[in-house]
């Protein structure tokens, strides 16, 4: 097991898919393809939060300046924070190319959605399955480095600094429940706009890579970029367990996971 690190460590944190599971009459979106079929969290870990919010800046001012990007609809948007759902193709392969060259990793959770489930493990609370999700994502994250700033993209009513705190106290516990371990980091919780925290951009565009494997089959856009993504872990696909995790080594590939609908 690692020593604890006297490096200060930035932690940032972006999700990807919905959390709507129930419509009216008590429906299941996702069985009517009303909603997303997974729901994913995950982080980049970076010491050079500075200089990734510098390339952000520099690439906005490049943009800006572009004669030929002038008069995109979405332009203006994407100045103001880039979001790769949104964004258009030429400003989403510029982002891409620039993520590419920075200086980070990330760590990902795919939570397979069913409706049931949501009801009987969260009693139908996105707060619940949030909170549980930071759980399981940083169990064994947050005993590495001295000092850790955590960053939250807000999420509406499902992000508070309570609960992301309980979250994150559980997650240490089990670790400690775990492997025994005394170690422990001094951790500060920021929930901000991702137009403010410019990292949060970035790891929207990592996310969404991943959503893009599961929901489209799509795999150009994690493969340009795998080599920052050092752990996926698809917690909710148990016929897969123990294999149900995807790294370097083990590169995630839709042949390798269930299908969303079995």
């Amino acid at each position: 097991m690692k020593e604890i690190s006297d490096k200060k460590m930035y932690y940032f944190v972006d999700e990807s898919g919905d959390t709507n599971f129930y419509g009216k009459n008590g429906i299941d979106l996702i069985k009517h393809n009303k909603a997303s079929k997974i729901f994913i969290v995950g982080y980049l870990e970076t010491e050079n939060m500075n200089q990734i919010s510098k390339d952000i800046y520099n690439l906005k001012t490049e943009i800006k300046n572009d004669q030929y990007l002038k008069g995109i609809p979405s332009l203006e948007k994407s100045l103001l924070h880039f979001h790769a759902k949104d964004d258009c193709s030429e400003v989403r392969q510029l982002v891409f190319k620039s993520i590419a060259k920075m200086d980070f990793n990330a760590y990902i959770l795919v939570f397979r959605k069913n409706a049931e489930h949501f009801k009987k493990k969260f009693n139908c609370e996105p707060s619940k399955l949030y909170e549980y999700m930071i759980e399981k994502l940083f169990e064994n994250r947050l005993h590495l480095y001295k000092d850790i700033d955590l960053y939250f993209s807000k999420m509406g009513n499902i992000i508070r600094e309570h609960n992301m705190k309980n979250a994150l106290e559980k997650a240490k516990f089990n670790f400690k429940n775990k492997w025994n371990n005394k170690e422990s980091s001094n951790i500060r919780i920021f929930i901000q706009e991702p137009s403010q925290i410019m990292p949060l951009q970035v790891i929207d565009y990592v996310i969404w890579t991943i959503n893009r494997v599961y929901e489209k089959n799509d795999l150009r856009y994690y493969n340009f970029i795998k080599n920052k993504i050092k752990l996926i872990y698809d917690i909710m696909d148990t016929k897969k367990y123990p294999h149900n995790y995807y790294s370097e080594k083990n590169p995630l590939d839709i042949n390798k996971i269930s299908p969303l609908d079995s």
